[in-house]
């Protein structure tokens, strides 16, 4: 790809601006997103997993968003091989990757995931644990082996989130970020086609956001009040890619208001193609509608550094990269504060120090054998 002299420039002082989320400055406009690995034996994040961020981070990557990890409920998750955060020994080895981090010159959170209905029956790590949602609902709408969750259910969840976010802080992590999003617990609360409740956490958007909001607020009262939480969230679903929250701006601030004031200091806004228009009537993507509803920073992520189709991508069937000029446009606008990459620094450990450079043609096309590494 050739790349003129004025170009690279831009990208360098567009990329390059530090960028303030609460109490934490990072360096930089480049997040990298998460993306399960499933190296973590045990739940167990070792020597090879703290090297593979801090490779990204020496590479110039302000902000490190971690693959998703298991908060302390036995139906959180469904592998023993995806770190969890909770367990004496998983956090030691997740303190361990926050050093490495730190030393090679970035900033890291991790991401504190349940994935409630999407869950297997018997699967590990704990194989007794029942798959629960809002509604006993799988992606498709129909009944899982799993059940509805009762209060206590909801409560002990939220306790989890709380006591990650606040073993988050504990350990040196510089915020933590919440997944809701891509058709996991807290999105099939969300979300109208998993959450069939008729009791408070069901109905409207702001009855779907309030199991959300009281996650938010139980883990801002964990920690400090300047640690940054962030939200991510989504319109698609694994296997529901047309799927919506809101189908306009409206019913979207419906939903992230209450998660706004319940103290959410930025959002990940996840869609598959960052550079597609989320309403009609405005060039705005998901993340500009964010933050112009909320007035918070916004992530946006999407396809960054590739082009083709989301599925295409990973099976491989060509992704050839895709100029940034759309992505500078947008955050000159001050559209969204911050790009979170994916793929393209998997295959790519450098990535953001070449694009910081202006060595586009340098940049690596995406090979979905590098899911099989942590290089």
């Amino acid at each position: 790809m050739s790349v003129t002299a004025p170009a690279a420039s831009r990208a360098a002082e567009i990329l390059s601006r530090p960028l303030t989320l609460n109490g934490l400055t990072v360096p930089n406009r480049i997040a990298m997103a998460p993306m399960t690995r499933m190296f973590s034996p045990g739940g167990v994040p070792g020597e090879d997993v703290a090297g593979y961020y801090a490779r990204r981070a020496a590479a110039g990557v302000g902000l490190v968003v971690t693959e998703g990890t298991y908060v302390g409920h036995a139906s959180a998750g469904q592998s023993d091989r995806v770190p969890r955060f909770h367990g004496e020994e998983q956090l030691a080895g997740w303190a361990k990757v926050a050093e490495a981090v730190h030393a090679a010159g970035g900033t890291i959170v991790p991401q504190l995931w349940h994935i409630g209905m999407v869950r297997e029956q018997g699967q590990p790590p704990f194989a007794d644990a029942p798959a629960v949602g809002p509604s006993g609902l799988r992606l498709d709408g129909t009944e899982g082996a799993g059940r509805a969750m009762t209060r206590t259910d909801l409560d002990e969840v939220i306790g989890a989130f709380a006591e990650a976010a606040a073993a988050a802080e504990r350990i040196g992590f510089d915020g933590v970020e919440l997944h809701g999003a891509h058709g996991y617990l807290i999105d099939q609360f969300l979300w109208s086609g998993t959450n069939r409740r008729t009791d408070a956490y069901g109905g409207d958007p702001v009855a779907r956001a309030a199991f959300a909001a009281e996650i938010v607020a139980a883990v801002r009262a964990a920690v400090s009040p300047e640690f940054p939480v962030v939200f991510r969230y989504s319109q698609w679903k694994q296997e529901a890619y047309d799927a919506r929250l809101a189908e306009s701006p409206q019913e979207l601030e419906s939903i992230l208001g209450p998660l706004a004031a319940a103290g959410v200091d930025a959002f990940h806004a996840s869609t598959r193609r960052y550079w597609i228009p989320e309403f009609e009537g405005s060039d705005l993507n998901l993340a500009g509608w964010t933050k112009k509803l909320t007035g918070k920073p916004a992530i946006t992520v999407g396809s960054v550094g590739l082009d083709g189709d989301f599925i295409r991508a990973f099976a491989g069937e060509g992704a050839p990269l895709n100029g940034i000029d759309e992505l500078l446009d947008r955050m000159e606008r001050d559209e969204f504060d911050m790009v979170a990459v994916g793929r393209a620094l998997l295959q790519d450990p450098r990535w953001a120090a070449k694009v910081l450079a202006g060595r586009f043609e340098d940049l690596s096309p995406y090979d979905p054998r590098s899911l099989r590494t942590l290089s």
